[in-house]
């Protein structure tokens, strides 16, 4: 998830009443929901260093302890006030479990088996960037504080808004739980037809960041993904969708696979599509791209690795972006 949910998580998780608990338990919160994404200064080594270890390491169920005694210790340090360590402790693991559990519903995964596994488990039920999550969550702000604006001008006593993040984090849960169902429902849905003659190898479905009922199907039928935008509130036509064929085995794909870009990228990528066309220089070269369809499709592709080799399959550049290449 996009950092400001994991803070009005924090936020809200302290306000449920840890508040009480555990003293300065809002900064630890705050903090240690959003220490995990520190792997971001990985980005500086470029950006396939960053997809190696981003959602790593600092994301592991291993590292919580560790990341959670340095969070208490930043807060003791700025605070210049002692704290009880163990519940502090106790408070940032409940942080950082909460990261690692809210960036598991999405689309991008998580190696949080770490050193046990490097797989990248996902749910695909919520976005990055949910509009619902942030409206739930800011409301639980918002209300507090003009419930308090108004208690000051009449002398009542202020609300601690407890209530209200009783009540935002209760209705995040029902509503993961209910883009759960709609994600089963979408890969059912999906699922029961033929494509091309053919039934289905793998159905894989990603949410829309606001729409719960729109959702980005890819199905995978061999030689070929179909890709489509279904709405679960309309009736699904199963020849909506386009049809990408899947570059057949050649000599180039084979020399782009031995490449360490190539090698680094699809220890990331999950439903990756080939395409290998020809380039004008050098002579007799061709280009090989490799898409995450997760994250977008042939016409609009997220996540690319490119390898550009020559005439004799020697390899002439490869590169990695998260956006559409341009030309150099």
């Amino acid at each position: 998830m996009d950092n400001l949910t994991h803070s009005l998580t924090g936020l809200m998780l302290s306000r449920m009443g840890l508040n009480r608990w555990c003293p300065r338990s809002t900064p630890i919160l705050v903090l240690s929901a959003n220490i995990s994404d520190v792997d971001v200064v990985t980005r500086f080594a470029g950006s396939l260093t960053y997809l190696d270890y981003h959602r790593g390491w600092t994301h592991s169920f291993v590292v919580i302890p560790l990341l959670a005694v340095f969070v208490v210790a930043i807060v003791r340090l700025a605070g210049r006030k002692p704290l009880p360590w163990m519940r502090g402790i106790v408070v940032a693991c409940i942080g950082l479990l909460s990261h690692v559990l809210m960036d598991w519903t999405n689309t991008y995964g998580i190696r949080f088996l770490l050193p046990f596994s490097d797989a990248m488990p996902r749910l695909d039920i919520t976005h990055v960037v949910d509009l619902w999550i942030w409206a739930v969550l800011l409301l639980a702000v918002l209300g507090p504080l003009l419930s308090g604006l108004v208690s000051g001008e009449i002398g009542a006593k202020k609300s601690t808004g407890r209530g209200a993040a009783v009540f935002a984090l209760t209705l995040v849960l029902l509503y993961t739980g209910l883009r759960s169902t709609l994600h089963q429902r979408a890969v059912e849905t999906v699922s029961s037809h033929l494509y091309e003659g053919r039934t289905p190898r793998r159905v894989e479905a990603y949410p829309h960041f606001a729409n719960p009922w729109a959702w980005n199907t890819v199905v995978d039928i061999g030689d070929a993904y179909v890709l489509q935008r279904i709405s679960l509130l309309g009736e699904y036509d199963p020849m909506g969708g386009k049809l990408y064929y899947q570059t057949r085995s050649s000599a180039a794909l084979d020399a782009a696979h031995a490449t360490d870009t190539m090698k680094r990228y699809l220890r990331f990528a999950q439903t990756v599509f080939f395409r290998v066309t020809p380039v004008e220089k050098p002579e007799g070269g061709v280009q090989v791209e490799a898409f995450d369809l997760r994250f977008g499709d042939p016409v609009e592709p997220r996540f690319i690795a490119t390898v550009i080799l020559d005439a004799a399959q020697r390899v002439v550049r490869e590169e990695y972006s998260f956006g559409m290449l341009r030309p150099r």
